[in-house]
């Protein structure tokens, strides 16, 4: 078995593997990169979570032939807050686009990706445990639960935690709020139009899909246990009493699931080991930015490497390359989330953010900056 690579990539998620097939698009050899992730492709790929992808995210997927058969468009998003006056409703139409984004399956993402990779000769282990990455001179050792070691130039961990030596430069913030996600429908749909209603505890999102809508409500975690509790029927007359009758009557809810939200955000300075996607930054999920976010983290790093830069150059150019998009994404979406997670429900911080959807609404260059962000951000 194959030991040492020029790329070692940790993770198997959609930005590990468009990571992968952005570098062979761009004449990488499939031999020198290997793909480790501690799933089987089978667990992958029946992962059932919606996910959303901008227009950007899109134009990155199609390049590499990977774009999903089954996806629902957003053609508006309708921001409001609960109780107040003012909203924001982006359209796809003022922008001249097919979509702002689309609504899609996790494991649908990685299944199409896993398609254009199988042919390639690409070095894949898993299921295989990553326990430890260190550096060592002018390359980095990747320890596996119970495989060889592996050595490779550059690390790249698009998935999981950290395992190098070195301390990161951190971001952490623990929102107390938790995302309470489902399939649900209602008896008067309004096609493609997505939904983010801010509440007094967090925002609520409702994204097309399907004949339904992809539910993420944010609320404060007593909240989210009592909701969890109750009935179908009873869960969905709070829902309609928090996000109002838009959509007429909510008639059906699927499984409930949730999970605590926090921001984690990490910078590392090493010479043979990047991080991207969910191993450098976990986002709130208000405005659906986390899977965008890797991929023009995906993007820009495949762009570097096939410079034929060394890896510290790489790691250095890319730093600094993705560091106004990442920063933009990452203090929008924490603004919005501490709004609600660090103030009391109708206090001025919150009364403000529905005044600012009016006046965002009415602005026109202030509204096309924070539709191109969220459908394009910054790729380098």
């Amino acid at each position: 078995m194959q030991t040492d690579f020029d790329i070692a990539i940790c993770g198997t998620g959609p930005v590990g593997l468009a990571l992968a097939a952005m570098l062979i698009q761009r004449g990488t050899p499939a031999a020198s990169i290997v793909l480790i992730d501690a799933k089987t492709a089978e667990q992958s790929a029946r992962d059932p979570r919606s996910i959303a992808l901008s227009w950007g995210s899109r134009q990155l997927l199609e390049q590499l032939g990977a774009w999903p058969a089954s996806s629902t468009a957003i053609e508006q998003i309708h921001v409001s807050r609960r109780g107040h006056f003012g909203r924001t409703l982006i359209d796809r139409n003022e922008y001249n686009l097919p979509a702002l984004g689309y609504v899609l399956r996790y494991g649908d993402i990685v299944s199409a990706l896993e398609a254009q990779l199988k042919q390639s000769g690409m070095t894949i282990m898993r299921p295989a445990s990553v326990v430890g990455i260190t550096e060592t001179g002018d390359a980095a050792s990747i320890a596996l639960k119970a495989h060889p070691s592996i050595v490779a130039k550059l690390v790249v961990q698009a998935e999981g935690g950290l395992f190098n030596d070195q301390q990161p430069k951190q971001l952490h913030r623990d929102y107390d709020q938790t995302a309470i996600v489902a399939h649900i429908h209602s008896d008067t749909p309004i096609p493609h139009r997505a939904f983010e209603r801010f509440s007094d505890e967090g925002p609520l999102a409702l994204l097309p899909q399907d004949d339904g809508y992809a539910l993420v409500w944010c609320v404060r975690p007593n909240t989210a246990r009592r909701l969890l509790a109750l009935n179908d029927q009873k869960f969905l007359s709070a829902l309609s009493e928090s996000f109002g009758g838009r959509l007429g009557r909510f008639t059906a809810v699927s499984t409930r699931n949730a999970f605590p939200l926090g921001l984690n955000a990490h910078t590392v300075d090493q010479k043979h080991i990047a991080v991207i996607g969910n191993a450098s930054q976990t986002l709130h999920p208000v405005a659906g930015q986390g899977l965008n976010l890797g991929l023009r983290d995906a993007s820009v790093l495949a762009k570097l490497i096939s410079s034929g830069l060394a890896s510290a150059d790489v790691l250095k150019e890319f730093a600094d390359g993705r560091k106004q998009d990442r920063s933009v994404t990452i203090h929008l979406t924490d603004m919005m989330a501490r709004a609600f997670a660090s103030t009391n429900a109708g206090s001025l911080p919150q009364a403000l953010l529905g005044f600012s959807l009016g006046l965002v609404d009415g602005i026109a260059p202030a509204k096309k900056l924070l539709a191109e962000q969220m459908m394009f951000g910054r790729r380098a």
